[in-house]
């Protein structure tokens, strides 16, 4: 590429534009990244374990996991009295009646369970291991369900003065149906 007047100087002055042009290119190459090593992305493939969440999607090559076919056993206490609940402990005079409400929840997700319930209405003052009356019953509760129901007592006396009680859930013991 020659410019200007022959001879040697217009030979120099056409190397010079022929150098000043080719760094003119290679800055402008080496800024837009032509002469600079090319990075590709590296793409894995999905590992076996790959969710779509994890950005490889479902489309790769996965294994499938493997499953017991029976599902294990739940185990459990006979013991019950975890699964059950009571409130509102009361006396009625005019009935004569000791009452409690009992709520029994059986947390398994597949069993039945039957509950063999006893109640006990305590004297209280003096707490002496004495009990004023006894409530049992048996209810048989499914997966997950909860059943509530009033324990009740009835006193045989007539007449019944001041006295002090509390209201025990002394026996729950469960039975897998």
């Amino acid at each position: 590429m020659r410019t200007g007047t022959a001879g040697r100087g217009g030979t120099r002055r056409a190397g010079r534009a022929a150098a000043a042009t080719a760094l003119v290119l290679v800055t402008a190459a080496t800024a837009s990244g032509c002469l600079l090593p090319q990075r590709h992305p590296v793409v894995l493939p999905p590992s076996p374990s790959a969710t779509p969440s994890d950005g490889y999607g479902t489309s790769g090559p996965s294994e499938e996991p493997t499953y017991s076919t029976s599902p294990a056993e739940e185990t459990y206490d006979p013991d019950g009295r975890d699964d059950v609940s009571g409130r509102n402990c009361d006396f009625s005079s005019s009935l004569r009646q000791f009452t409690y409400t009992v709520s029994i929840t059986n947390p398994s997700t597949t069993d039945s369970f039957s509950y063999d319930m006893a109640v006990n209405w305590m004297k209280a003052k003096p707490a002496d291991g004495k009990a004023y009356g006894l409530h049992q019953r048996s209810i048989v509760v499914g997966p997950g369900d909860t059943e509530t129901y009033t324990a009740k007592y009835t006193v045989n006396q007539s007449s019944i003065g001041h006295f002090w009680y509390t209201c025990q859930i002394t026996r729950a013991h469960k039975t897998r149906m």
